[in-house]
Order: structure tokens, then sequence, then C-alpha cells
């Protein structure tokens, strides 16, 4: 049985492992000045983040079209595949996952959806290590039951350089009532089951990446690593080449897409982690 993938431009799935695994990833859309442009394909994310604090107004972000699944779906099954496996961001922080059920409606069982309950490489560790086990030959239910697996132990944390661009998004109720001088304090969250938690404040970034730290030695053994930034690159290699030895596997250094960095703004740092238990 053949199975092919389709995800979305917040998983942060490296081009490489894209072609090598043949999974689909439809762009969302960056809305900038009242145009729209495909995340990941028409905008470039260093310039972008160089350009974002004197963007006025702020950019916003939308769900791809019902359509563009629809495309990709029939795409696949028409070139061999017995199913599509369809991931996506939260239903709680995003409208792509219900934009991609109105797709599925059309095929039957023949598309399978998930939730995933994350965003960036927590979404996009559950495309890859499903699609490695498709790869070596499991069935459609032994991939199912991968990407639950993987779904369930995934972590995300970050740490902002501000609070202004989650506060504005909209898209976590507790940010709105963070104001004044504590938008200038460096925020670590969690991103866990599609809700964004704080976990605490510092005052200084060097507080903060201890923090993070602290907070992926907490996490045990691993089984993926990425660290991910927001045009921060330099900070985050250094990050990186302090954490690499933990995994078997190379880790991802990610910058992440415009159309997740729209709503936590440049300069940010993290990790996306499967841990093996």
């Amino acid at each position: 049985m053949k199975i092919g993938f389709v995800t979305d431009s917040t998983s942060d799935i490296p081009a490489n492992l894209a072609e090598q695994y043949g999974i689909e990833i439809v762009p969302a859309l960056v809305n900038i000045n009242g145009k729209s442009y495909a995340d990941g394909l028409e905008i470039n994310r260093s310039e972008f983040y160089t350009s974002l604090p004197n963007l006025k107004p702020l950019p916003t972000t939308s769900s791809p079209p019902v359509g563009a699944f629809e495309e990709r779906y029939e795409k696949i099954l028409q070139a061999g595949a017995d199913s599509v496996i369809s991931i996506h961001p939260s239903n709680e922080l995003s409208g792509i996952f219900n934009a991609a059920r109105l797709a599925a409606q059309g095929f039957g069982q023949r598309i399978t959806l998930f939730d995933s309950g994350q965003a960036s490489l927590g979404l996009g560790y559950q495309v890859i290590l499903a699609a490695e086990a498709a790869a070596h030959g499991a069935i459609l239910e032994d991939v199912q039951a991968r990407v639950e697996s993987v779904r369930k132990r995934v972590r995300v944390t970050a740490l902002l350089d501000t609070l202004e661009y989650v506060r504005r998004s909209g898209r976590v109720s507790w940010a709105a009532a963070m104001i004044g001088g504590m938008l200038r304090l460096r925020l670590l969250i969690e991103l866990r089951q599609g809700i964004v938690y704080r976990l605490g404040q510092v005052r200084t970034r060097l507080q903060g990446i201890e923090r993070l730290m602290e907070t992926l030695n907490s996490w045990g053994p691993l089984e993926r690593l990425a660290v991910l930034h927001t045009n921060a690159e330099s900070t985050a290699q250094q990050i990186l080449d302090q954490v690499k030895s933990k995994v078997v596997v190379p880790p991802l250094l990610v910058n992440v897409t415009t159309a997740i960095g729209t709503h936590v703004g440049p300069n940010g740092l993290g990790f996306a982690v499967v841990p093996v238990s």
C-alpha cells in the first residue's frame, strides 16, 4: 500500500526532507499591506524578520484555500497512492486544519486527517517520522499509530524576545492582559495540545537561554531535536553546537517560517523535540 503525505508550510519541514519523502507542503498566506504572499515560496524569511518591526500595520496570516488541499490530494492519489495522511497545526491556533478537513470530505476514507496540536517542527516531526515509517514499509495502521505516538511525545518551547507580536495576534488569550512594562520582558512559552502555556519571564536574553536549556535537559533522552529561531541564526547555531550530542540523528536548525514568525516576532529562540518516551 502506497501512502502519500500532505502538510502545510507551518510545519517548517526542510525542503530536502520534503523531497526525500515526497511530502506535499501547501503554503499558508502572509498578508502584508493588502497583498498576500505564499509562505515559504514568495517571501524571504531573513528579509521579512528584518523588516517586521517597521511594518505598519503588522502583517496578518490566513489559511490556504480549500482548493489548494483538494489539488494536492488529487495529485497524490492520481500518482498511485492508496491513501493520504494529512497533518496540520492545532485547530485551536489556526484555520488550516479546517480548510484541509473541508477539502478531504470529497475523498472519503482515502484521506486521514490529524490535528497535530502543534506548530513548526512540533508538527513537522509528526509528518517526517510518519513518512520515514512508510518509506520502510509500514502499513497504514502502523503509520497512523506512529503519528499518534509522536503527537503525544513531541514538545515545543520558545523564548520570545518580546510579547508584542503574540499579544497583537489575538491567538493567545492571556497575552492580551500583559501590558506596560511586562511587554519588555522576554517570555518563555510552551505549546502543548494546541494551547500556549506561559512558563515565565526573564529580564535578559542570557537568563532566557539558560531557562531554555534547563527545560531541554528536563525532557530526558531525545529521539529528534530541532533548534528553532526567528532570524537569530548566530545564537541558534551556538545552541545547536551545545546540544547536538543529545541525539543520534543530526538535529535540525530552522529559521521559523513567516506564517508563524508573524505572531512571535524576530529574535526568538526555541526547541522542538521528540523525547524517547
